[in-house]
C-alpha cells in the first residue's frame, strides 16, 4: 500500500524530532548511519530522503543504544536484524532469542483442549539460531528435514519449525528419535486435508465475509482436531494401565 506524501519525512524534520532527546545528532551523523546499513531511507526522483516513521524508530534506538548501552555499530546492526526477523535481540550480542508459544493442552470438563490457539509470531530463524532455541543438535535437526518434519524457508526457518523442534527435543530425552515421528507428519497432513475440504467452498464465495468466516472454521476444525487427538491418546494411555 502506497504512504500518504505527509507520512515521509525530510532528514531536517528527522534531525529536528530526535535533537530533543539526543543534543549531538547532526545531518552528517544520520548520513553515516545510513551508510553502515542501519536504516535505509527511499529516495525522491531527484534523490532526496524521504524517511518513514519506522526510519525515524530505528534512528531512535540506534542513538539509545550507543548512548546507554555503549554498543558498537555491529552489534545494533545485528539487533535491528534481529529485531526485523521478530526475535528479541541478545543485550550485549550474540545469539537472539525468539518468543514463540504454541498451542497447549488443559483439561476442561475432564477433557483435553487446546488452551492458547493463536497464530505462530511470524519469525525468521537462521540454522544456528533454530538449533540453539531448541537444544537439538544438527544431526537432529538434518534428520527431521529429511522425513518433511521442518522445513527451511530460503534462508530462514520460522516460528511453526521453532514449535515442532523443541516439541521433537522434549521428546527425543525419553530416547524416541526423529525417525519414529514420522506418522505424526502423516496424521497432521491428513488433517490438513480434511480441514481444506471444509474451507475451499467458503473461499470460493465472493461475500465479503467469506475469508473471515475461513479463518473461523480453520482455527476451530484445528482446535478440534487437536482435542480429539490428545482424547484418543489419553483413552488409549489409560487401556494400558
Amino acid at each position: 500500500m502506497a504512504v500518504p506524501a505527509r507520512a515521509y519525512l525530510s532528514i531536517g524534520e528527522v534531525l529536528s524530532k530526535l535533537r530533543g532527546e539526543f543534543s549531538d545528532i547532526t545531518i552528517s551523523k544520520i548520513r553515516f548511519l545510513e551508510s553502515e546499513g542501519l536504516i535505509e531511507p527511499q529516495r525522491t526522483p531527484s534523490g532526496y530522503r524521504k524517511f518513514t516513521n519506522v526510519d525515524l524508530e530505528r534512528l531512535r534506538y540506534v542513538l539509545s543504544a550507543q548512548r546507554d548501552q555503549y554498543l558498537p555499530l555491529r552489534v545494533i546492526k545485528e539487533n535491528l536484524d534481529a529485531m526485523d526477523r521478530g526475535l528479541t535481540p541478545a543485550a550485549q550480542g550474540g545469539l537472539a532469542t525468539p518468543s514463540v508459544s504454541g498451542p497447549r493442552l488443559a483439561t476442561v470438563d475432564g477433557e483435553f483442549a487446546p488452551s492458547n490457539f493463536a497464530p505462530v509470531a511470524d519469525v525468521r530463524l537462521s540454522r544456528e539460531e533454530l538449533l540453539s532455541a531448541s537444544a537439538l543438535d544438527d544431526a537432529q535437526l538434518s534428520e527431521l528435514e529429511s522425513f518433511g518434519l521442518i522445513t527451511i524457508h530460503g534462508r530462514y526457518y520460522d516460528g511453526e519449525s521453532l514449535l515442532v523442534a523443541k516439541a521433537v527435543a522434549e521428546i527425543a530425552a525419553f530416547g524416541i528419535e526423529a525417525r519414529h515421528l514420522r506418522s505424526f507428519k502423516t496424521a497432521a497432513d491428513r488433517e490438513i486435508g480434511l480441514v481444506e475440504q471444509v474451507i475451499t467452498p467458503l473461499l470460493k464465495q465472493k461475500s465479503s465475509d467469506a475469508k473471515a468466516r475461513a479463518e473461523e472454521v480453520t482455527r476451530e476444525l484445528a482446535a478440534l482436531s487437536v482435542r480429539l487427538h490428545a482424547a484418543l491418546v489419553a483413552a488409549g494411555l489409560h487401556r494400558l494401565r
